[in-house]
């Protein structure tokens, strides 16, 4: 795999920093997860730490900030996902790992960045957001805002991280030096959003709602079907529209793209004529850019997705899908690699602790070799 023999700490989190971490151990990297000894729920929460080494330490005390120093002195990347200010607390902020590991990549994914008055601030996906002004293209027409789910965190923090975070190990091939990564959702989501607040004049220019791509056009939008279930329609281009209302069995005329706003009643009528199964197979490969809408489980069983096993299931029935995008280097698919309850132990050892020492730093409760 491309990153193997790169050696990534990942401090505890939630979300954005363990889906980062996630990556870079799915394409090679070994990660090894340090979180709080009084943390019991990361193991359940974070459901993307399969595969990665877990160890549980009191970075704040002495000691602990001893092993911690000598777990990032050997690597390539630190994830760090604490509000701005925190790690310069405890006296392992960048100066202090930059200046005992100059190679080493440091990787600070927060919600507001290092600076700025919201800084220290907590927040959530909603809120990060919110402060974009994407937030409010998302909705139902005459409606309130409302967020997609964690597209902000995972989107413009944990892939913007991991983007930060390759560039900077390019660079190192060039300079031999490490650097520190200001990733912040804020700016991430920002920066993913550039396509739409450059059209937003064009393809936002009316209310919430009202506008193509948001609900306000009857080729794209989702429509019921006699089952209770949905198909999603997103005909945009003019030969693809014709194909579409074929398909229906409507003519142009009875059905224009538009000028029209009996359309869309039109489309719902027809569409509840028949199962979501029976639109399937009706527009099975054409380009009238129909398809079903699949609940999670349906997704994996879906033929297209079969055909290219997009998904596997393992034997506790979690879905998981492959990794993304496919190399041609690397071609077999991710495999269902079991989560590790705690390597502490292993770890301390592998730095060259003794079993006494170990069983003394346990009874400190500054490290956690049992769960």
């Amino acid at each position: 795999m491309p990153l193997r023999g790169i050696k990534v700490i990942e401090l505890g989190g939630l979300a954005p920093g363990p889906l980062c971490g996630k990556f870079l151990r799915d394409f090679g990297a070994s990660v090894t997860v340090v979180n709080k000894v009084v943390d019991n729920t990361v193991v359940d929460i974070n459901v993307v730490n399969d595969g990665k080494e877990l160890v549980y330490l009191d970075i704040k005390s002495p000691s602990g900030s001893e092993i911690f120093q000598k777990l990032v002195a050997s690597a390539d990347i630190l994830i760090e996902p604490f509000r701005a200010g925190v790690m310069e607390k405890l006296n392992l902020g960048p100066e202090v790992l930059l200046a005992n590991n100059p190679k080493l990549i440091y990787a600070r994914l927060t919600g507001y960045g290092q600076s700025g008055p919201l800084s220290r601030v907590a927040g959530h996906d909603i809120n990060y957001l919110s402060l974009t002004g994407l937030l409010s293209l998302y909705g139902w027409r005459e409606k309130y805002p409302a967020p997609p789910s964690n597209f902000s965190e995972f989107a413009g923090g944990s892939l913007m991280c991991l983007t930060g975070i390759l560039l900077a190990l390019i660079d190192r091939n060039k300079t031999g030096r490490g650097q520190v990564i200001d990733s912040n959702i804020v700016e991430g989501i920002s920066y993913l959003g550039s396509w739409l607040m450059r059209s937003k004049n064009v393809l936002f220019n009316e209310p919430r709602g009202h506008n193509w791509l948001d609900g306000g056009a009857h080729f794209y939008d989702t429509y019921e079907t006699k089952d209770g279930k949905f198909m999603a329609v997103g005909a945009l281009e003019p030969k693809f529209y014709q194909e579409l209302i074929s398909k229906l069995g409507f003519s142009y005329e009875e059905a224009p793209q538009m000028g029209n706003n009996q359309v869309r009643e039109k489309f719902q009528k027809r569409f509840l004529e028949k199962t979501r199964d029976e639109w399937v197979e009706i527009f099975g490969t054409s380009d009238a850019c129909v398809t079903p809408v699949l609940s999670i489980e349906e997704a994996v069983k879906f033929q297209h997705n079969l055909d290219r096993n997009s998904f596997f299931q393992n034997e506790d029935g979690v879905i998981t899908p492959i990794r993304a995008p496919r190399l041609s280097n690397y071609p077999e698919g991710a495999k269902q690699m079991p989560f590790r309850a705690n390597d502490t132990y292993t770890v301390l050892q592998r730095l060259g602790y003794s079993n006494e020492k170990i069983q003394e730093l346990e009874e400190e409760e500054i490290v956690k070799c049992k769960i």
